[in-house]
């Protein structure tokens, strides 16, 4: 009952978080890979040893070639995404990774996408998020059909949807606010990283609505509503942070002991687990109470 009576404490932190994000998302802007905007991807693989990136990096820098990322990848390779080079820049791109004649530096792999695969990539990518949440409303409407009562189905969806914003706006503000500061770009892996937080949030959600639900069935209903959602949250709240502890822990050792290439996406979903866990249990089960007095009124 302490979440339940104090719910108007844990909406305001949630809005403080879900303002913060987006007046960062609105200064720092969203700096977009080429998978979005176009450019071109070049591995590059040593023959012995891979070098400093400070290295490399100096001289990628007389080159320029504008904003660019380098990442180290397996043990030594480098991958280079910058904007779309001309084969004559991509022979001076090659020199500068090449500075140590007994260290061969050998092309691995080069692609470019131009901005009208990017463009499309953009727009799918948002419709996939779209499509995803839009699905997952609807299930939970059609689930709990059956306990309309003190409070309509499709509010258990609608109070899912509010969740899922939450989840989803707080790791992109902190993901913004990070690549703005430490370097990064937003590419197909951020991508995953949201839809994943999605679906792991609103499994988690349904966990505690379906106790909820057990309670109305079984003739619990005779309680006050703030009561049983009480209750179920009390009930499963053990069970979501021991879920989300494992998943943590996990996550955390894919952060400090993975490759470049995944530290970014493991940051993401560590965000977006700690959101997740907390709308489930501040969130999303409050929320339902308010919309009951609400609807009272």
């Amino acid at each position: 009952m302490f979440i339940v009576n104090n719910r108007k404490f844990f909406f305001a932190l949630s809005t403080l978080l879900v303002v913060g994000s987006i007046i960062a998302i609105s200064v720092f802007g969203f700096n977009l890979g080429i998978d979005f905007k176009g450019g071109s991807i070049l591995e590059v693989s040593y023959s012995t040893t891979r070098p400093a990136g400070e290295a490399i990096k100096a001289n990628l820098d007389e080159l320029n070639l504008g904003t660019y990322v380098l990442t180290p990848s397996g043990d030594l390779n480098y991958i280079l995404k910058t904007r779309d080079i001309t084969p004559e820049e991509k022979v001076m791109v090659m020199s500068a990774f090449q500075k140590d004649a007994s260290n061969i530096a050998k092309e691995e792999k080069f692609n470019s996408l131009g901005p009208v695969v990017g463009t499309q990539l953009k727009n799918k990518a948002l419709v996939a998020i779209a499509v995803v949440i839009l699905c997952i409303v609807l299930f939970i409407t059609f689930a709990f059909r059956k306990v309309s009562f003190p409070v309509a189905s499709w509010k258990y969806g609608l109070a899912t949807i509010i969740a899922l914003a939450h989840d989803v706006i707080i790791p992109t503000g902190i993901f913004v606010t990070w690549i703005h500061f430490h370097g990064g770009e937003i590419d197909l892996l951020f991508v995953t990283a949201l839809l994943a937080i999605l679906g792991y949030s609103v499994h988690d959600t349904i966990v505690v609505f379906d106790r909820v639900r057990e309670h109305l069935k079984t003739g619990n209903n005779k309680q006050p509503f703030n009561e049983i959602v009480g209750d179920s949250v009390r009930q499963t709240m053990g069970r979501s942070i021991n879920t989300s502890l494992t998943i943590f822990i996990a996550l955390a050792a894919l952060y400090f002991l993975g490759g470049e290439s995944t530290r970014d996406f493991a940051f993401v979903l560590l965000v977006g687990v700690i959101a997740g866990t907390y709308s489930s249990i501040f969130v999303a089960s409050p929320l339902l109470v308010t919309l009951k007095n609400l609807q009272d009124k």
